[in-house]
């Protein structure tokens, strides 16, 4: 059986974004091989503990990769500050006679970014809307890049490991079954003392937020890279709270245009022609956003990356141009705009390596730096009595349940089929026990006996 196929049996996705499934992206010819060990949100240490504690596989499975897809170039992108790591994975290349370097990049976010991170490697710009296929490169998460080394070893994709930190009262790596609940994983970091509070699923950047009461429905899927939670006053809470409509008022009200949104952004400082504030511009002189859909400056949105550098740590007014670009995104394609590739090669701006901001600094102006000077040594096995496991973990269809209430299953038994002529991949038991409930979206496993 080839590796590809091992990838797709196993039901891996990308464990570092969207979801994508990693058998068709890997099934392609490239150049570059880049494994993204960044780890550039702040807080989040999963990453940086499988890099530690599972180095050698990691080493591995990018060989295998970088063999199957004929890369070249095999490299480990990684921030230079990662002493430990850095040592682990020479450690690891040496024993196994590796062809994979590493790439130390500096301290700053988003270091993770597969473009940014594309630029740094390789000196190429990924053009505008492409992905970093287009410039003979192909990039994949550390936590992925260990669970290709599972399925080469013939175990499909069932647990996860993830980061439980902020206000709990042990911050600890949990290795939790797909479709644990969140209330199990804050059990396993000693519960938190905290009376209210809010859940961040993902880091303080880009991660999504949830309340208390939200946040009992939260389960652990393949994309799931951690869960911190938080404090009701902390500056983060109130900036990923703030309405739709109140941050197009402001776009009108208090953009002083000083362009700060624009010179910091990481897209536009490789060579992407968005200008953030050129959108907010627009967006102050029109009584209806509808009516700029037309606009050249407008459509650059669709290239935003949504990283949240502008409004958590450029704009000195404290609003809001990210959740505006997301706003005009889905306008836009609510239009069915699709954004043009240029076919013309961009060129970083020779600023850009002045213009790096570090994950601390951010941490700070979030309020979130007092969890983010730690290491974490421990990781913990979560044994769950139930199991809520989501049909759709991945970009593409929903996979179709294979099984009954009422059925006996093992752990990596399959559970949900990717329907015919569509993306997706394939769902698995993460526990032993009784299919207790099976619906369009979940199937429930407990432990033991049945319904």
């Amino acid at each position: 059986m080839t590796l590809l196929k091992q990838i797709e049996d196993a039901g891996i996705v990308g464990c570092g974004g969207a979801g994508f499934p990693t058998h068709k992206k890997l099934n392609c010819k490239v150049e570059y091989l880049i494994v993204n060990a960044a780890e550039c949100e702040p807080l989040l240490r999963t990453d940086r503990w499988l890099m530690v504690n599972k180095a050698e596989e990691i080493v591995t499975a990018a060989a295998m990769t970088g063999a199957m897809t004929g890369a070249s170039h095999i490299c480990i992108a990684l921030k230079e500050t990662y002493d430990e790591e850095i040592n682990a994975l020479t450690e690891a290349i040496k024993k196994t006679v590796s062809p994979v370097k590493l790439f130390p990049m500096k301290n700053f976010y988003p270091a993770g970014d597969e473009q940014i991170m594309v630029c740094d490697v390789t000196g190429r710009t990924v053009p505008p809307s492409g992905i970093p296929l287009d410039v003979g490169c192909v990039i994949s998460n550390t936590a992925t890049m260990y669970s290709i080394y599972q399925a080469s070893q013939g175990q499909v994709f069932t647990r996860k490991y993830l980061t439980m930190t902020g206000a709990v009262n042990h911050p600890v790596i949990v290795h939790a079954p797909l479709g644990a609940s969140f209330a199990d994983c804050l059990a396993m970091a000693g519960g938190t003392s905290l009376e209210d509070y809010h859940v961040l699923a993902g880091g303080p950047m880009m991660g999504k937020l949830y309340s208390k009461e939200e946040a009992k429905e939260l389960v652990v899927t393949k994309t799931t890279s951690g869960f911190v939670v938080l404090p009701e006053d902390t500056a983060l809470i109130h900036k990923k709270s703030v309405p739709v409509a109140l941050s197009l008022k402001l776009a009108k009200t208090s953009c002083i245009q000083c362009s700060y949104c624009t010179q910091m952004c990481p897209r536009y400082l490789t060579g992407h022609p968005l200008k953030p504030h050129m959108i907010m511009r627009k967006l102050a002189f029109c009584e209806n956003p509808e009516t700029l859909l037309s606009d050249k400056d407008v459509q650059q949105a669709m290239i935003c990356s949504e990283c949240g550098l502008c409004e958590n740590y450029a704009c000195p007014m404290g609003i809001y141009p990210r959740q505006v670009n997301i706003y005009m995104k889905g306008l836009l394609r609510k239009e069915g705009f699709r954004y043009q590739k240029p076919t013309e090669p961009l060129k970083q701006l020779p600023e850009r390596e002045y213009r790096h901001v570090s994950s601390k600094r951010i941490a700070a102006r979030l309020g979130v730096d007092p969890y983010y000077d730690y290491k974490i040594r421990e990781c913990l096995e979560l044994q769950p009595e139930q199991v809520s496991i989501p049909l759709s973990q991945h970009i593409g269809a929903p996979c179709v349940p294979v099984v009954v209430p009422g059925q006996t299953v093992s752990e990596g038994d399959l559970l949900g089929q990717v329907p015919e002529n569509s993306l997706g991949a394939k769902i698995h038991a993460s526990i032993e026990g009784t299919v207790a409930e099976v619906t369009d979206r979940f199937v429930v496993i407990k432990k033991g006996g049945g319904q």
